[in-house]
């Protein structure tokens, strides 16, 4: 049984890694953020103002990061998130933590999300500012300290491909070094 967490700043590739390596070793893929927009969408509200709302009301925050927790108990899975790596605690095999550069982190997101880099900037930074308020106020934490994790990794300097081919043999190496059985 293995437990693979990816975490990072917004726009380093983190989900397009988490995939990659659930089904390059035949795991479910769990994602924080796409239950977190799954939520938004049903509400009719754009994912930066749900954000907003989590300031003061922490009780969407926790009910994914209960879900991330009973995830990680079952196990043979990588679970994408911003707190995926401090909610899977120690049952996480392996904590990986991406970064990129602003620059290239911006131009990610506008073309991912439609829109002009400046505004990809402005969002992304306003989100993020919130994001470390708010896991700081409710958990005590700051998930994008580098510390709190096994590898880290500069995507922006990297291809997908490359990118993905170093964090599978990190996690082939760990399998093979603890000797893990299960879907992998």
């Amino acid at each position: 049984m293995v437990v693979i967490t990816v975490s990072g700043l917004h726009g380093s590739g983190r989900s397009t890694q988490a995939r990659l390596l659930a089904e390059a070793f035949h795991l479910r893929y769990i994602s924080a953020g796409q239950l977190f927009r799954e939520i938004a969408r049903e509400r009719g509200i754009p994912v930066h103002a749900l954000s907003l709302q989590l300031l003061s009301d922490p009780t969407i925050d926790y009910m994914i990061d209960e879900r991330t927790k009973r995830e990680a108990q079952r196990g043979d899975v990588v679970i994408e998130g911003d707190l995926s790596g401090v909610m899977a605690g120690s049952l996480a095999d392996v904590k990986i933590f991406l970064k990129a550069s602003d620059e290239v982190r911006f131009k990610r997101i506008a073309k991912r999300e439609g829109c002009s880099v400046e505004e990809s900037m402005r969002i992304t930074l306003e989100r993020e500012d919130k994001d470390r308020m708010r896991f700081k106020n409710f958990y005590g934490v700051d998930p994008f300290d580098p510390s709190l994790y096994h590898i880290v990794l500069d995507t922006s300097i990297l291809t997908v491909e490359s990118t993905f081919r170093i964090l599978k043999v990190c996690v082939e190496e760990y399998i093979r070094c603890r000797g893990i059985q299960g879907n992998t």
